[in-house]
């Protein structure tokens, strides 16, 4: 029997996370089980919420920052995990996107460093709404990668 055992590139990178939330979803039918495939789609312009893409593209504005299209870029792939960093002035954050073909399991871990004092209050929308926005990227990533139509 295999023992218990938990390990991701996004807990590896950011080794004492002030937050982390991890999501597991099964891998439909058909799907890929490239990870990098899966990080990518999560992340592309169309998956994430209008209001999400506007927020990033106000705040580049108001910072006259010129609009990062690799904000959200797959970092590195290793074995079945691909890593998403990103790092902002107030906090960096980690995502690990695992596809475990064995076991028809997709998994994303989120772990998060905040800088500064007034961090941990400014990301509290962010830490409060990120279970159902993660939860609604990962389904219409499903639907995406597996080819079933609406």
């Amino acid at each position: 029997m295999r023992q218990p055992a938990f390990w991701s590139l996004a807990l590896a990178d950011i080794s004492d996370p002030d937050y982390t939330q991890v999501w597991i979803d099964v891998l439909p039918a058909h799907a890929t089980a490239d990870p990098a495939a899966w990080a990518r789609n999560l992340f592309s312009r169309t998956a994430l919420p209008r209001w999400l893409a506007g927020a990033i593209v106000v705040g580049a504005v108001l910072r006259r920052e010129r609009r990062r299209c690799d904000l959200f870029a797959v970092r590195r792939v290793e074995g079945e995990e691909a890593l998403v960093a990103v790092d902002a002035r107030r906090v960096d954050m980690r995502v690990g996107v695992g596809v475990d073909e064995e076991r028809a399991l997709v998994r994303v871990v989120t772990a998060m460093r905040f800088k500064g004092r007034g961090a941990r209050l400014w990301s509290l929308p962010l830490r409060l709404s990120l279970a159902v926005l993660m939860r609604g990227m990962i389904s219409r990533a499903r639907r995406e990668l597996s080819g079933v139509t609406r």
